[in-house]
């Protein structure tokens, strides 16, 4: 029986028939060795960061991680620490079964240095046993820097005691960047699995084989829709998603005042005394301040210009804003716009109205920083 060829990229089963489905590649592509195939996707997107959908749907991750539970197995679990709750697989501890999950938080480097490793490590275990897991260990590393990469290696071997490794993510968290650093690490050989900045590039599992046997795979992102990645275009979502450590930005607000990300998400101060509000964003994306009496009129007319993102191409297919009043309780709380980033309010007492897209998640959470 003749072997089935696989996109070394992205996992895809290769295929010459129909340009417009995953893991389609020229027939040229045979004249080369096959073990280094790569679909035109992954091509693309490699050389000239362009991104071509493929017709997958949820369901089709959510199979595959359901072969999780069916073997013995330690599960990785990655999580993007910029947007640790937009970046969250619900009910993983049900796909997972019995088997244990070493929680990874990625992209450390994004954070305020000033910000200190052991007090995040413990956040992050609180804030997954409230949302329902207890990983056997937790870990901050930064892929693309190989930042605790030595640490999470020692880890995954001390607690797969010699069995398979499923790392496994929702999308954009830098999971393939993480896969690629291990490789780099043990093999010397980099970027031998696609990464971009769009969400959903690894089409199937990618099976990298390990010491006695075992096989490490990298299981296609789960796509979490209440994410603002999903709601911008590949120009815009390069403005939003962070490069490098992000600067907070503090604004004193009076009540009354309104405070813009881009045109994509929106804060109203209505009550509370003058207090100072910490923005944790890309420093790329602008942030404007106005009088929530000019808000409405403010966003109707410059959404695309002043206030974008969104760019001009898409503002007026831009979904609109819908408003939610959330008031702070405790102190130190964030304000959280899911794959956008937060808003710190120190102090108990303030009355909001957050806006965004219908569909991402805006909520509170205590404070990470």
């Amino acid at each position: 029986m003749e072997r089935q060829l696989r996109c070394i990229g992205c996992g895809a089963a290769i295929q010459f028939d129909d340009p417009k489905k995953a893991g389609y590649a020229p027939k040229s592509v045979l004249e080369k060795d096959e073990e280094e195939i790569i679909c035109q996707r992954c091509f693309r997107l490699k050389h000239y960061n362009e991104v071509q959908d493929v017709p997958l749907d949820d369901s089709d991750f959510l199979n595959m991680l359901h072969r999780i539970g069916e073997s013995k197995a330690l599960v990785v679990n990655i999580v993007d620490i910029f947007d640790f709750n937009g970046s969250w697989i619900p009910g993983l501890p049900r796909f997972a079964a019995e088997n244990p999950i070493l929680l990874v938080g990625n992209k450390a480097d994004l954070l305020p240095r000033s910000v200190k490793y052991p007090k995040l490590l413990r956040w992050m275990r609180r804030m997954a046993e409230e949302l329902g897991l207890r990983p056997v260990d937790v870990c901050l590393v930064s892929a693309a820097k190989g930042i605790g990469m030595a640490k999470v290696m020692e880890a995954i071997n001390r607690y797969r005691e010699g069995g398979d490794v499923y790392v496994v993510g929702c999308t954009n968290v830098g999971k393939s960047t993480f896969i690629n650093r291990i490789i780099e690490e043990a093999t010397g050989k980099g970027n031998v699995i696609t990464t971009s900045y769009f969400p959903g590039t690894t089409l199937d599992m990618i099976e990298i084989p390990l010491e006695g046997g075992a096989t490490l795979y990298d299981t296609p992102g789960i796509i979490n829709h209440h994410q603002m990645a999903h709601f911008v275009d590949a120009r815009d979502l390069k403005i939003i998603t962070p490069k490098r450590e992000i600067h907070p930005r503090v604004y004193q607000l009076n009540e009354g005042q309104t405070l813009f990300f881009g045109g994509l998400a929106r804060l109203d101060y209505i009550k509370g005394g003058r207090r100072s509000f910490v923005c944790y964003m890309a420093n790329e994306l602008t942030v404007h301040r106005t009088k929530l009496e000019k808000a409405d009129s403010l966003y109707a007319n410059q959404l695309g210009d002043l206030l974008s993102p969104p760019n001009k191409r898409y503002a007026a297919e831009f979904p609109p804003l819908v408003p939610r009043s959330l008031s702070v309780k405790e102190r130190k709380t964030d304000i959280v716009f899911s794959g956008l980033g937060w808003v710190t309010c120190n102090d108990p007492g303030a009355q909001l109205v957050v806006h965004a897209p219908k569909g991402v998640d805006v909520f509170i959470r205590q404070s990470l920083i």
